[in-house]
């Protein structure tokens, strides 16, 4: 099944499919020049071991990360921001950045950014949640009164067209209303997993509650994916390397715009600071 994947144009209906669907669909964020460079930008980022970026070959050869495994191609690159000026440009990207503003408060901030490139052979994810933050009961959600914050939401750059060989991304709308993480189940409330088949430059974001996973890539062409993960500002940022290693580079620090470095975490003074 494929996902239904429908525009909305003004700030309060974009909302409103947050907090129904769990999701939401910005077709044409990008141009072809924009997509192109960032698939050169990630062809040219190497991984850092002391990152957490991971990194195989289709031959099994040097593996990093927690995806080892081998037999297909990996390269999965954490805090990208701080990697190229070219990722930089991507975490306040509009209509991005005011959606997330109006979800996680003008104080909002990112928690991590991903360059993703796999290859054909990258089997099936179990289907899973990000994070559930407030485990509640399927009728408790389902009682109008009842409306949580959306505390952190992922953002998908889709830098090719998407089709079922390439391993699209599957989820399940709505699932974000099942109060937990899907353990072994397949379905909820009667629906499965459904691909969200779209075009490069076009954008997907969705609620970290959502339940969804991976699939199978069976094509030859690599799938090059970025990454933008925003959330409330009492979230945590999370920049390896930990506990203390991560700096922000130079280079980005010195062309930042004012709401670039609040993202990255230069807030004003507030609460338990």
């Amino acid at each position: 099944m494929v996902v239904e994947l429908k525009e909305y144009t003004d700030l309060a209906s974009q909302l409103e499919a947050m907090e129904r669907d769990g999701y939401l669909y910005f077709p044409g964020v990008l141009n072809s020049d924009e997509i192109a460079e960032l698939r050169k930008c990630m062809d040219e980022t190497e991984p850092i071991a002391e990152n957490r970026d991971s990194y195989s070959t289709s031959e099994g050869g040097q593996l990093l990360g927690k995806f080892q495994g081998g037999g297909f191609f990996l390269k999965h690159i954490k805090v990208a921001f701080n990697r190229s000026p070219i990722f930089l440009k991507y975490i306040d990207r509009s209509p991005l950045i005011e959606l997330a503003e109006a979800m996680h408060g003008e104080d909002c901030h990112i928690i991590g950014s991903t360059a993703w490139i796999t290859g054909e052979g990258r089997p099936d994810q179990q289907l899973h949640s990000d994070w559930v933050p407030v485990p509640l009961p399927a009728d408790v959600l389902a009682d109008s009164r009842v409306k949580l914050p959306i505390f952190a939401t992922t953002a998908f750059y889709y830098l090719d067209d998407v089709t079922e060989e390439l391993g699209p991304t599957k989820i399940i709308p709505g699932s974000h209303k099942s109060g937990r993480v899907p353990g072994d189940d397949t379905t909820w409330n009667g629906q499965e997993a459904q691909s969200i088949l779209c075009n490069a430059g076009d954008v997907v974001i969705f609620r970290s509650e959502i339940w969804h996973r991976g699939s199978r890539s069976t094509s030859k062409d690599n799938r090059y994916l970025l990454q933008v993960f925003y959330a409330n500002r009492m979230v945590t940022q999370k920049f390896p390397p930990y506990p203390h290693g991560f700096r922000l580079n130079k280079e980005i620090l010195a062309q930042a715009t004012p709401r670039q470095l609040r993202l990255l975490g230069h807030h004003e003074g507030g609460v338990y600071d």
